[in-house]
């Protein structure tokens, strides 16, 4: 189901729930040539597209009830692995997302750099490795105010994706990808049912 109105964002239906939602709220699939299910993180692969809300329980109730063959009218072959596949693309563009950042220049990590841009306002969002040390979260949080807070990743991911060696915080300025990181680890929260490890802007982990 399509609803264009205007230049909004076209919407899809989840087939598990049953709910209309924005297409960057979805995981798409498509269904190969040869009947096999296959992830379309990017929404780019041809074919009639089958969308799932970003919850392991939309997942679950899909696989149970043989909602991708009902979906695509027609008998589909799902990947043992689904599950660690959708968790897996996720997280990979998400740090594909971080080293477009790097790449640019953009990323600053390091305590003390993170504290000073944070505290000049430049930042966009705020990186802390789901491993850090808690004391200095939590500081660094509390300077972040209402901008988005992303604790998904350990500390061995980050600095993996930035180039250096022991990222244990990070921020990233206001660009486009950041917007498009923020969609991704969204997706990546919900899937993995944390999420209150997403902070939104404007709002706290206690709303």
């Amino acid at each position: 189901m399509v609803k264009d109105r205007g230049l909004s964002e076209p919407e899809r239906r989840c087939i598990a729930t049953g709910q209309v939602s924005k297409k960057t709220n979805l995981i798409r699939f498509v269904v190969s040539p040869d009947g096999e299910l296959t992830l379309d993180l990017k929404g780019k692969l041809p074919g009639r597209g089958i969308w799932l809300s970003c919850q392991r329980s939309s997942l679950e109730t899909a696989l149970k009830k043989g909602l991708f063959s009902r979906a695509a009218r027609q008998k589909v072959s799902v990947p043992e692995d689904l599950e660690s596949r959708i968790d897996e693309g996720l997280k990979a563009q998400c740090l594909g997302l971080l080293g477009l950042a790097r790449r640019s220049g953009d990323a600053i990590a390091g305590f003390a750099k993170v504290e000073a841009n944070l505290r000049k306002g430049k930042a966009g969002l705020l990186l802390a490795a789901s491993d850090g040390a808690p004391d200095g979260r939590n500081k660094l949080r509390s300077l972040a105010g209402s901008l988005p807070v992303i604790e998904l990743f350990e500390s061995s991911e980050l600095s993996q994706a930035l180039g250096q060696e022991n990222v244990v915080h990070a921020v990233l300025p206001r660009r486009g990808y950041t917007e498009k990181f923020l969609i991704d680890a969204s997706k990546l929260s919900g899937f993995r049912g944390l999420d209150a490890e997403v902070k939104e802007p404007g709002r706290s982990n206690d709303d």
